[in-house]
C-alpha cells in the first residue's frame, strides 16, 4: 500500500478519489488551500494540510512529515472560458503551482506521481473519438496548461526519475452512489448540477450554442462519473507501484451526449422540466469531445461501472436532493444531530 498526498483532495474530483484510496487501503493526506474544496468531503480520519501547492517549502515539508511515497495532483482552476479571460491566472496557478509542487517532490524525494490533465490538450479535434496519440492543439488557455505541465513531467523524469501517469479525462460528472459527497461549486461551473437547479427552481439553464455541426446543434461531450475517474486514478497508482512507465491515458466512456439530451435526462430523472435559455457560443468550446479510452483499459485494466447517462444523473440528483445547500447542508445535519 501507498502514503499518498492527494492535492486538492478536498475539491470535487480529489475527494473522490480520496474515498476510492481509503477503501483501498492506502494511507492519504490531502492537501488543499481550502480556497474551492470543503473540509466535510474529506473522511474525519484524513489529515489535511491547508495549503496551496505554490508553497514549495511547505508542500516539501507536508511529504517528508507524513512519509509520502506517491502524490495525486488535482488542485488546479478549471474554467474554460475563465482561462480565457485571464491566461496570465492560469498560468500562475496552474503551471506555476504544478512546477512548485514537483520541485518540492523532488527535494523530498518523491517519485511518483498521478497528475489530473483534460481532454482539452486536443483542442479541435481532427478526429472523433480521440485517441492519445492525436494532436495536441489546445485552443484555450486551461489546455494549454495542463499541456504544459505534461510536457514539463516528461523533462523531470529525465532529470530526476520521476515516473508520472496523467489522465487526460472529459467530462466529470455524477456524485458517490451513497451519497455522502458530491459536486459543490460556488457558483456551479458544470453542466448537469446547473440543469438540476434549473429544474428545480433556480436560474434558467443557459445553453451556449444551438448551431454547432453536431445532430442538434449543441455541444457533444463524453461524461465520465467521477467515481468510474476516482476509480482509474487508483489503478493508475498502482501501475506506478508496479513499475509501470510512465504516459498519459485519456479517461472517458466513448459515448457523446449533446447539451439537449443531457437537459431531457434531467428532466427525466428529476420529473420536472429544466428552464433553459438560448446564448452565444462561448469562446474556447470545441463541438464535439468524446474519447476512445481503449488505452486506459487495456493497459490498466479499467472499465467504467457507471458509464449510463441516467445512472451519472441519478446519483447527481440524489446527492443534490440530499443537500441542496451542497456541504453547508452536510454542516446543518452534523450540527442537528
Amino acid at each position: 500500500m501507498a502514503r499518498v498526498l492527494v492535492t486538492g483532495g478536498a475539491g470535487y474530483i480529489g475527494s473522490h478519489a480520496v474515498r476510492t484510496l481509503v477503501d483501498a487501503g492506502h494511507h492519504v493526506v490531502v492537501l488543499d488551500d481550502l480556497s474551492a474544496g470543503h473540509r466535510q468531503a474529506v473522511p474525519a480520519h484524513v489529515p489535511i494540510v491547508e495549503s496551496p501547492i505554490q508553497d514549495r517549502a511547505r508542500v516539501a515539508a507536508a511529504l517528508r512529515e507524513h512519509r509520502i511515497d506517491s502524490v495525486m495532483h488535482f488542485a488546479a482552476w478549471l474554467v474554460v472560458p475563465d482561462s480565457v479571460r485571464d491566461p496570465l491566472g492560469y498560468y500562475q496557478n496552474n503551471v506555476l503551482g504544478s512546477l512548485a509542487l514537483l520541485g518540492a517532490m523532488v527535494d523530498a524525494g518523491v517519485m511518483r506521481l498521478v497528475f489530473s490533465s483534460t481532454c482539452a490538450v486536443y483542442g479541435e479535434p481532427s478526429t472523433v473519438p480521440i485517441v492519445e496519440t492525436l494532436d495536441k492543439r489546445p485552443i484555450n488557455a486551461y489546455g494549454e496548461t495542463k499541456l504544459a505541465v505534461e510536457r514539463a513531467l516528461e523533462h523531470v523524469e529525465r532529470a530526476h526519475g520521476l515516473r508520472w501517469i496523467a489522465l487526460r479525462y472529459f467530462n466529470a460528472a455524477g456524485a458517490h452512489p451513497e451519497g455522502s459527497i458530491g459536486e459543490d461549486h460556488a457558483p456551479e461551473i458544470h453542466l448537469i448540477p446547473r440543469a438540476i437547479q434549473a429544474a428545480t427552481g433556480g436560474d434558467p439553464l443557459l445553453v451556449f450554442g444551438q448551431d454547432y455541426p453536431t445532430p442538434d446543434g449543441t455541444c457533444l461531450r463524453d461524461y465520465i462519473h467521477v467515481c468510474d475517474l476516482a476509480d482509474a486514478h487508483v489503478l493508475a497508482l498502482a501501475a506506478l507501484l508496479a513499475g509501470s512507465a510512465s504516459g498519459a491515458y485519456n479517461a472517458g466512456t466513448g459515448t457523446p451526449h449533446s447539451v439537449k439530451q443531457v437537459i431531457d435526462t434531467v428532466s427525466r430523472v428529476v420529473g420536472q422540466p429544466v428552464n433553459w435559455t438560448p446564448a452565444p457560443r462561448r469562446p474556447g468550446d470545441p463541438a464535439a469531445l468524446y474519447a476512445s479510452s481503449d488505452r486506459l483499459q487495456r493497459d490498466l485494466g479499467w472499465t467504467p461501472r457507471y458509464a449510463d447517462l441516467e445512472t451519472i444523473v441519478s446519483d447527481a440528483w440524489r446527492w443534490h436532493r440530499r443537500h441542496p445547500d451542497g456541504y453547508r447542508s452536510l454542516r446543518e445535519d452534523t450540527q442537528s444531530t
